[in-house]
């Protein structure tokens, strides 16, 4: 993962579902099939799943904890989560205070002496970027967190975070969280991809499946049910299915389905370090780790830049 000392296997386990649409027996039956299927990292934040009415945030973090204690497998793990868009003890956004405080928590939610990787959840405007990461580089010196990234952040200002890191002594990000798929490519692509590969970062792009639309299960507005199909619909043009049929062919050959060839496509990236993909069954973990296991052509991945492009 870029500079930050870590090593993972290819995909990551989104743990935004976790206390929200996968309850604790669920959450514990993705989390124990992703771990014998060969996965090593798990993704979540402290504001996971303030969302829900009802929720305040660390539902995720909670479960994970749970789940933690009850496999016995923490050091079989590395456990990313993030601070930035959850409000509470020290206030909001990246204040010193705040990333000092919702750390402790994150570590009781998760109940554990450490963070593997601890990510600004998105930038901070309001807070000169010398002050959080000297906030971040204060918890890698004390041992709560081993190595920290920045998700949301555009090109300059993760450049910008690079270069104060540097002139002060401090703690850099090692490691970028994107939004990056087929079909949400340009931001990363020409303004991120730059300073990824001159800082030699890691990247773990969120939102591979596209909210669900690489799956191939929304295919006509009357797919567009349940919780995720909103999320689905804005892909539902020409482009989209374009890309769908992009999918659809080349996973007739490699006899997959389409959600494991968008993750294959990430994966064959030279610069992509693991997709994060969610799930809210055992069974959706051992459709996804499978990607792990695909070796798209050159052909393969030419078709499907172009069909996104």
């Amino acid at each position: 993962m870029g500079n930050s000392g870590l090593a993972i296997a290819p995909l990551v386990l989104g743990g935004n579902v976790f206390g929200w649409t996968a309850d604790r027996a669920a959450g514990f039956a993705v989390l124990d099939a992703f771990v014998a299927g060969g996965g090593t990292m798990i993704d979540t934040a402290d504001v996971y799943s303030a969302w829900v009415p009802g929720h305040v945030g660390g539902e995720s973090e909670t479960l994970i904890g749970e789940w933690l204690r009850h496999s016995g497998r923490r050091d079989d793990v590395l456990i990313a989560t993030k601070v930035g868009m959850l409000a509470g003890d020290g206030g909001d956004g990246l204040a010193p205070a705040r990333i000092a405080a919702a750390v402790d928590a994150s570590l009781r939610r998760l109940g554990t002496d450490r963070i593997d990787l601890y990510f600004a959840h998105r930038d901070d405007p309001a807070v000169p970027l010398a002050e959080p990461l000297d906030a971040f580089d204060r918890l890698v010196r004390a041992g709560k967190v081993r190595a920290i990234g920045a998700s949301n952040f555009t090109g300059p200002r993760l450049d910008e975070a690079a270069n104060v890191a540097a002139a002060n002594g401090l703690t850099a990000f090692s490691v970028v969280q994107p939004h990056y798929n087929l079909l949400e490519r340009t931001d990363f692509e020409t303004t991120l991809l730059p300073v990824v590969r001159e800082r030699g970062l890691g990247v773990m792009p969120y939102y591979g499946l596209a909210a669900g639309f690489l799956t191939g299960k929304y295919r006509r507005t009357v797919d567009l049910t349940g919780v995720r199909g909103a999320g689905a619909g804005q892909y539902l043009n020409a482009r989209g299915l374009a890309v769908l049929g992009a999918l659809d062919l080349v996973a007739a050959r490699h006899a997959a389905n389409p959600a494991r060839i968008a993750l294959a496509w990430l994966m064959a990236k030279p610069c992509i370090t693991a997709p994060i993909a969610s799930a809210t069954s055992a069974a959706q973990v051992t459709d996804l780790v499978a990607a792990m296991h695909i070796t798209l052509t050159a052909d393969d991945i030419a078709a499907l830049d172009a069909a996104g492009g």
